[in-house]
């Protein structure tokens, strides 16, 4: 829940930082929640290699799967990359697409962790009822922003790059 909460605080704060003209290049609510998910998936990230949280991370890959904390390291290093793609317009879309690709291999830890009982930073690990509509959402949040820009929405984001020049 506490990814949730920062992403969604973060796409607030980002929007109104724009909105007061002190961030230009999140001018649009889809530009700020590039910038939200980059926050959360940082926000994430570090607990991968955090000493009170790692070791329930490790716990967390499945039994079956090997070297569970490299598995852990690498995948909190994906993820900060992810998040660092997500902040140039350039490589948006393929940090989205690799975000995608690394929550839906990292779902079966969270099976894993639900069904086993496990608790992740003091807290038993979220239900997948809750879970599962949860990664969806980040899931459908990275596909927004690895999208193209629809015409209505580079119109909204700026300045036109046509300049006018007083003919028809």
């Amino acid at each position: 829940m506490a990814p949730l909460i920062v992403m969604l605080a973060l796409w607030l704060l980002v929007r109104g930082l724009s909105a007061a003209g002190w961030v230009a290049r999140a001018g649009t609510w889809k530009n700020a929640l590039r910038f939200a998910l980059a926050g959360m998936f940082v926000f994430t990230a570090a607990s991968h290699f955090h000493p009170s949280t790692r070791p329930d991370l490790v716990r967390m890959v499945p039994p079956v799967l090997p070297a569970p904390e490299l598995l852990v390291t690498v995948t909190g290093v994906f993820e900060v990359a992810g998040a660092v793609g997500l902040l140039f317009r350039q490589s948006a879309p393929a940090a989205a697409w690799g975000l995608i690709a690394l929550l839906a291999a990292m779902f079966p830890a969270n099976v894993y962790a639900a069904r086993e009982g496990l608790f992740v930073a003091g807290r038993e690990a979220s239900p997948l009822i809750w879970r599962l509509p949860l990664q969806l959402f980040w899931m459908w949040a990275l596909w927004w922003v690895a999208r193209p820009a629809s015409v209505a929405e580079r119109t909204r984001s700026g300045p036109s790059r046509v300049r006018y020049t007083g003919k028809p």
